[in-house]
């Protein structure tokens, strides 16, 4: 019997696991383990006041659970621990160490380079998370990856956008507060995968791959994936996607907070108007979920990255012209495409790769794709203290890039299949 089949949990929570489903149960737990993300950047206008910081400085608070996750998934994908251990366990350790990472920071921060220091330990304990939680998807349900994995990135975003939310809803609590409402949320999806184990879909954990050539074979590695011309297509729309969407994610407070929306409509407020914008994404990552089902994938991905490119050339052109209702149809219309192509890119890279090594190609190509946000991040609030608004078309390159990449990868596969 498996870690993966319910029985090891308790008769109720095991008959709640079934009745939410695998899938769901993950989803769930990706959720409450990524709302550690984003948990400064809700008391973003704060921490402004409070320490005495720029908007650079809330880039760099960014950049530090950035670079913790770089590092984490570059153990996790090179040192073989993706393989090497079960998935649920990755993910429950992980989850335990964030939420305490991030309640150490709402309590004992006292100014930016302390507080960096344990946004950077958040950072590397959700390289558990994220990668881990897409292997269990695969584990799962590798029939409908696609389709799974638009319900994980969704969880992604709303976890993203959740701490905006209890910001709003706690307006006249301590900042601290809210942060450990996150470190809890992350506990209890910490529970949800020790109760759900792994899925019966991919080699267990030190379970070796059997041999179907020579004893000289070699064992497939993470950098075999990348020699797949497909993985390669998938990977680097996913880089290009990754430059914009982070530094997007970042900026959206101040996006928000500079335009005729903060004026307009001070009802919702900044942090209302940030988790909509935000956690709208959820709603593009379901409905292209449901699109990949008929349209596939690769489609999907192609028309999320390139209308989220759209939007981000409307906004730098015409953020001082357009009204403020439009201005925010805008950035709504943005932030559900910007991640809407992020669950597509992840599901080819998974078809694409061999299965023993898909947990070390999905951090790997994470670790990657986090390195190009920490550049984007810092690049664009740097130049956002300088120029204001106008810093969006530095976003704009990003999905350009990946546009070109994919279709230039995409066609030498086809040209590699056909023989052409």
């Amino acid at each position: 019997m498996t870690s993966g089949q319910f029985e090891g949990a308790t008769p109720i929570p095991s008959r709640f696991l079934r009745r939410l489903g695998p899938v769901a149960t993950i989803a769930l737990a990706q959720l409450f383990g990524t709302s550690l993300w984003f948990s400064a950047n809700s008391a973003t206008d704060t921490l402004m006041t409070s320490w005495q910081i720029s908007a650079a400085d809330i880039g760099w608070l960014t950049n530090a659970v950035q670079g913790g996750f770089i590092l984490g998934t570059m153990i996790m994908a090179l040192g073989g621990l993706a393989e090497r251990y079960r998935a649920s366990l990755i993910f429950v350790v992980s989850a335990a160490c964030g939420a305490l990472f991030n309640a150490c920071f709402a309590w004992f921060s006292e100014g930016l380079a302390s507080g960096i220091v344990f946004r950077f330990l958040v950072g590397l304990s959700l390289a558990g998370i994220y990668p881990v939680g897409m292997k269990l998807i695969v584990s799962w349900a590798p029939e409908r990856t696609g389709q799974a994995l638009s319900q994980l990135v969704a969880m992604l975003t709303l976890g993203t956008a959740l701490p905006h939310a209890l910001r709003e809803a706690g307006a006249d609590l301590p900042w601290q507060y809210v942060i450990l409402a996150s470190s809890l949320l992350a506990l209890f999806g910490a529970v949800l995968i020790h109760l759900l184990g792994d899925g019966p879909h991919l080699p267990g954990a030190g379970q070796k791959k059997q041999s179907s050539g020579t004893a000289s074979e070699r064992p497939l590695t993470v950098f075999d994936a990348f020699k797949v011309n497909r993985f390669r297509a998938a990977a680097l729309g996913y880089f290009g996607h990754m430059w914009e969407l982070y530094a997007f994610w970042t900026v959206v407070p101040l996006l928000v907070a500079n335009t005729a929306l903060i004026s307009e409509y001070s009802a919702v407020g900044l942090s209302g108007m940030a988790f909509s914008i935000i956690g709208i994404g959820a709603l593009g990552c379901l409905v292209g979920g449901f699109l990949s089902r008929r349209i596939g994938s690769a489609k999907v991905a192609i028309g999320a990255l390139a209308s989220s490119c759209v939007c981000a050339v409307v906004f730098a052109l015409f953020w001082r012209d357009l009204p403020a209702m439009w201005l925010g149809i805008l950035l709504l219309a943005w932030g559900a495409t910007v991640i809407a192509d992020s669950p597509q890119f992840s599901a080819l890279s998974a078809q694409a790769c061999p299965k023993e090594v898909v947990g070390a190609a999905l951090a790997i190509q994470n670790s990657i794709g986090f390195a190009i946000t920490v550049v984007s991040i810092a690049a664009t609030t740097a130049l956002f203290d300088r120029i204001g608004l106008d810093a969006a078309w530095l976003l704009v390159p990003g999905p350009i890039v990946g546009l070109l990449g994919f279709a230039w990868a995409s066609r030498r596969a086809s040209t590699f299949e056909t023989g052409a």
